[in-house]
């Protein structure tokens, strides 16, 4: 069971979280959503709000949804979902149901925005701005080669914290 808590009471170490545990960027409603699993992005204060910021490449069938919705979910699970989050970034939505395949309960926050009853945390978040990678402005020549041999550069989002939810 997940309950509303205060972002700024959070504890838990956001390298970790994004870069180990990974998350589920999800968009969409609750009726029709798409998720994929991501170990980019960060948390941090902008702008004089909470924010997150995740990376999506336009190839990504999530990036359709977030798109088009003015809210997206960050979604961290524990380890006994490691399986599933291996699924979410492996499979594309177009072609498996990534939500009824992982057996996820679908919740909805704040404007709607799609999460997963069964996350540890999950923060709500409205989308405040997005920029397109750059490469003429990598500084290191190699981030280009190595990240980028398709020239398939992620977008960038970064939306305002509006809710966050815990397990009890």
């Amino acid at each position: 069971m997940l309950e509303k808590c205060d972002v700024k009471g959070l504890d838990q170490n956001v390298f970790s979280l994004i870069g180990e545990q990974w998350m589920l960027i999800t968009a969409g409603t609750g009726e029709r959503c798409n998720t994929m699993t991501a170990s980019w992005g960060g948390l941090g204060v902008l702008w004089g709000s909470d924010v997150a910021t995740c990376y999506i490449r336009p190839q990504r069938y999530t990036y359709e949804f977030v798109e088009k919705s003015d809210f997206f979910t960050l979604s961290f699970f524990g380890p006994e979902y490691r399986r599933a989050l291996a699924l979410c970034g492996a499979k594309s939505g177009r072609e498996v149901d990534k939500v009824k395949e992982c057996g996820f309960t679908v919740c909805t926050g704040e404007g709607g925005a799609p999460y997963f009853a069964e996350a540890e945390l999950v923060l709500v978040c409205r989308k405040a701005y997005w920029q397109d990678m750059d490469p003429a402005h990598f500084l290191d020549p190699e981030t280009d080669s190595k990240w980028y041999p398709e020239k398939d550069y992620h977008r960038m989002y970064i939306g305002k914290i509006v809710e966050a939810y815990r397990k009890k």
